[in-house]
């Protein structure tokens, strides 16, 4: 029998999480060092549900996937992350498993902060000098055993390869990225849901499952907090895959595309979202703490009184996020979805600068609603 991480390595399979880092090497490691698994089934990015889906829909596969990567060890004491109280740990528990239950915020889910969760610390983020697969200390010293941390969908994916092999994997997606992959497809869409897709898609052949892209969309956002804002006219020529989405400073993240409703103010809404990143940060490191609120403060500054001055400081803002600072990248991503919002939004940012923008939300609506 073919080793399962030789499996994997044939197969090309990456974390369906969103970092898009090679299982093959996440497995070997773990094996080597006996890592206690963590199941990530947080659905932890907004407008998320692919891993609830996996849960419901494929529990005895996920479970088939745990046991390949642990190796069937007796001792392995796996644990299935979900937010507390959700249908997911429900579901976990019903099923007798170890149930890591998360606070329902935005970096609770995050690799190193479900690690901490585990070992009895805070759902917050924490800095590595290694991948905690080899094992550490956290920032005060504490030890931290060697853990891993795979995605429930990655996890049906090992099982699929485990069942129907490495080419049958490969015969989806494109040669660099492989295999079918889980899109959630939400917003203003006729069938919200969760979707079999894979990478090299047109974007509209994915949005075609959900019922396609309306002739009024404007605007369509890939990849949730962490991504990026595109045009419906980028959207109509745009490729669901790794260099289709570099193309607009995005990836294909978690698999997660959100369609904005038109009649919704396109500013108002990108405000919302870049003040909730900045509300759901763990408030340990200097780029969440500091740098998110003020750029969210910036953002509304230059919405409501676009001038060269408030413009100034917004790219100024944005130019202060770099190198990876903090302990996670939750700033970069937020950064990431505002310079995108900034590149599509200009004729909007004029019209609500102005007061000219009629559109739920938008300055002169709230003055006659």
């Amino acid at each position: 029998m073919t080793d399962i991480v030789e499996l994997l390595q044939t197969a090309g399979l990456t974390g369906r999480g969103g970092a898009a880092f090679s299982s093959a090497i996440k497995v070997k490691a773990a094996r080597e060092h006996k890592a206690r698994l963590i199941v990530n089934a947080c659905d932890g990015e907004i407008g998320a549900a692919k891993d609830a889906w996996v849960v419901e829909n494929h529990l005895p596969e996920l479970l088939e996937g745990v046991e390949l990567v642990t190796g069937g060890r007796r001792n392995a004491k796996t644990l299935f992350a979900a937010h507390r109280d959700s249908k997911t740990a429900r579901r976990f528990a019903e099923a007798g498993l170890r149930v890591l239950e998360t606070p329902e915020r935005y970096v609770s889910s995050e690799e190193t902060s479900l690690i901490s969760l585990a070992h009895g610390g805070q759902a917050r983020p924490m800095a590595k000098r290694a991948p905690f697969v080899f094992g550490g200390r956290d920032s005060q010293g504490k030890r931290i055993r060697p853990t891993v941390v795979l995605n429930a969908e990655t996890l049906l994916r090992v099982s699929q390869i485990n069942r129907y092999g490495a080419d049958w994997f490969r015969s989806f997606g494109t040669t660099a990225e492989p295999g079918p992959r889980l899109v959630a497809v939400g917003g203003h869409v006729e069938r919200r849901g969760v979707y079999e897709a894979e990478a090299g898609l047109r974007l509209t052949s994915v949005l075609a499952m959900a019922g396609g892209l309306a002739a009024d969309i404007e605007y369509v956002g890939v990849g949730g907090m962490g991504g990026v804002l595109l045009t419906a006219e980028e959207v109509r020529s745009a490729t669901w895959d790794g260099p289709g989405m570099k193309r607009f400073g995005g990836s294909m993240g978690p698999g997660l595309i959100t369609v904005w409703n038109p009649r919704d103010c396109p500013v108002e809404v990108a405000t919302r979202m870049i003040a909730f990143g900045a509300g759901e940060s763990a408030g340990q490191c200097g780029p969440c703490m500091f740098g998110l609120p003020a750029l969210s403060r910036d953002w509304v500054a230059f919405s409501e009184n676009s001038n060269r001055e408030t413009h100034w400081h917004l790219i100024r803002r944005l130019g202060q996020f770099s190198g990876g600072r903090g302990a996670c990248g939750h700033p970069e991503g937020v950064v990431r979805f505002a310079q995108s919002a900034l590149r599509v939004l200009g004729a909007e940012l004029a019209k609500h600068a102005d007061n000219s923008c009629t559109k739920a939300g938008g300055r002169s609506y709230a003055k006659l609603a």
